[in-house]
């Protein structure tokens, strides 16, 4: 379980500027520090780099969706562990389903 007073620093990733805008200044108000990636490439990027506590990722995205940016994450050793939330205006089961991690 994710306990938000050890997260220091959520990387957010999201395409559309005004939405990642508003999610960087609320997560400030409450001191959080954030980091931000405009596409799924430079939020893997910024990942591997500064090792957020935190990931907020869009999953309707162009060129690399959130579930890709998922998937490579878990599949490099220094971003494997980083929790993910997923954002996204999906509702349905089968969107739900592919979002959630694979017991092991």
């Amino acid at each position: 379980m994710l306990i938000l007073d050890a997260v220091n620093t959520i990387l957010v990733i999201e395409d559309e500027a005004h939405i990642r805008e508003i999610i960087q200044d609320v997560l400030s108000l409450e001191n959080f520090h954030t980091l931000t990636a405009e596409n799924g490439r430079i939020g893997i990027q910024l990942a591997k780099e500064c090792q957020p506590d935190l990931i907020l990722c869009d999953i309707m995205m162009p060129e690399l969706d959130g579930y890709r940016v998922l998937q490579e994450l878990r599949q490099h050793e220094a971003t494997a562990s980083i929790p993910l939330i997923f954002l996204t205006a999906r509702t349905s089961r089968s969107d739900q389903r592919r979002g959630r991690p694979t017991p092991t």
